[in-house]
């Protein structure tokens, strides 16, 4: 599992080490890690054109020590000062190996091979200053390979958002502990592919991280295994309340994430029974209402669903809900509340824009704090589908999810309809409603990944690949 800390949580944990070691050696494990990390970048270190652009901050002096490490094995290090001040030691260490400040930063970032962003720290908010734009914007227009220090500058490390002109590196190299920014769109976007150097914080962190994000074995252990004694009501029994007259399809697709998803069986409650029996005769149809419909151990409402009813009958059940796309319209943040059994609402930006009175732009902007704002809003769990999915649980203290697999194929109609069915066949399944949600997200983008593999998939192609994706997770053969 990878785990991301605000940044208090990262200072005080440097600071609580940094008192156990001689001075500046934290610095130099990171110049260590960030100068191993930028020699493959280069292929040969020695000749290679290097440019650091240096903030007055420690993030500047991490440049210019690790600018040292490069100028030592050979290559041409050159340092374009943007603060008010440059790190003293980390500045006469760059001199003492042959580095040098640059008079012209634009001739020497024309000619670069990797230029080194240490313009900004973790500590930096609201994009870079404006006599550091023309550098940043002539860094991006080169041909050199842009290696952010521990953080693009101009992006926020606690939250992601990019409010201002950001350096869009090409790589990040972190020190010590991931942060949310790394992980979270849109900051995400510009850090490029991160490498975490181990400086020594683990034993100075938390527990418990402010963002964590699953990987394969923390989603096997979640997922659902029948036993020998196992049959479909042990297993679990979905309820599937969605598709309309004007849009059947969101029914089958809905089903059929249901049906990849693990649980005993899929009871779908609506107008669209014979297309979802078309397709997928074991399930179980009933023309509704849901409450006539059976025994289940959690419910789907709202793909496809328009305006037909149904969200207040199935939100007074004491079973699991996930309530999605059209449901979500009808919602009541009193009654989500008071519900006897727990809520996984599963809204796109534009939902979530919606059921907050925001802007879409905004929550885009700021994915976190609306996700967060969700959870608290509703007393339920959400997930926040987008370019980075995120999962909040209600004021437990339990970090936010989130999800690292994935591709941008996955946006096109009916993907979401998918998950909804994969995400509560695994809470019909027993799981709580955050193990549900991360773990369908997990499946379903691994599932996008193999079905895309780089071409256009539709959402049916992804729910097919939704079983393969589940024995890459839990290790299984494919034959």
């Amino acid at each position: 599992m990878r785990s991301a800390y605000r940044v208090e949580t990262v200072r005080a944990a440097e600071a609580a080490l940094m008192a156990r070691l001689p001075e500046g050696a934290l610095m130099q494990r990171a110049a260590a890690g960030l100068a191993a990390a930028c020699a493959p970048l280069l292929g040969q270190v020695y000749g290679a054109r290097v440019v650091l652009l240096v903030g007055s901050g420690d993030n500047g002096g991490d440049a210019l020590h690790a600018g040292a490490r490069l100028a030592r094995r050979g290559a041409g290090v050159a340092a374009v000062l943007l603060g008010a001040r440059a790190h003293e030691a980390g500045l006469a260490a760059l001199l003492r190996a042959g580095g040098h400040v640059a008079d012209d930063p634009f001739a020497m970032l024309a000619r670069a091979d990797l230029v080194l962003d240490g313009i900004t720290g973790i500590g930096g908010r609201g994009g870079v200053r404006p006599d550091a734009v023309p550098v940043v914007r002539a860094a991006r227009g080169s041909d050199a390979v842009v290696v952010a220090v521990d953080l693009p500058s101009g992006v926020d490390a606690d939250t992601g958002a990019v409010d201002g002109e950001a350096v869009r590196a090409d790589a990040t190299v972190t020190f010590g502990a991931y942060k949310p920014g790394l992980l979270v769109d849109p900051a995400r976007e510009y850090a490029g592919p991160v490498r975490l150097v181990d400086i020594g914080l683990g034993p100075h962190l938390p527990d418990v991280p402010d963002l964590e994000a699953l990987q394969h074995a923390d989603v096997a252990r979640l997922l659902p295994v029948p036993r020998a004694e196992s049959d479909k009501y042990r297993r679990g029994v979905v309820g599937v309340v969605a598709g309309s007259a004007r849009y059947p399809g969101a029914a089958v697709l809905a089903v059929t994430g249901a049906l990849r998803g693990g649980a005993g069986a899929v009871r779908y409650v609506g107008p669209a029974g014979d297309a979802v029996l078309a397709r997928h005769p074991e399930t179980l149809v009933h023309a509704g209402p849901p409450g006539k419909a059976g025994r289940v151990q959690a419910w789907v409402i709202g793909p496809g669903l328009g305006d037909t009813p149904g969200v207040a009958e199935v939100l007074a059940s004491d079973v699991p809900v996930l309530v999605d796309a059209d449901g979500l319209r009808q919602l009541d943040p009193e009654e989500v509340r008071a519900r006897a059994g727990p809520t996984l609402l599963t809204p796109h930006a534009g939902e979530a824009a919606a059921l907050l009175g925001a802007a879409r732009e905004e929550v885009e902007a700021r994915r976190l704090d609306a996700v967060r704002e969700l959870a608290g809003r509703y007393g339920a769990t959400v997930l926040l589908k987008g370019s980075t999915t995120l999962v909040a649980d209600p004021g437990t203290g339990a970090p936010v999810r989130v999800n690292p697999t994935g591709t941008s194929w996955l946006a096109t109609a009916g993907s979401g309809d998918v998950l909804s069915g994969l995400a509560g066949s695994l809470l019909a399944a027993g799981l709580a409603p955050r193990d549900a949600g991360s773990a369908a997200a997990y499946l379903h983008g691994l599932a996008a990944r193999r079905a895309a593999r780089g071409a256009p998939v539709a959402a049916y192609d992804v729910a097919e690949a939704l079983q393969g994706a589940w024995r890459d997770v839990t290790g299984e053969a494919t034959a």
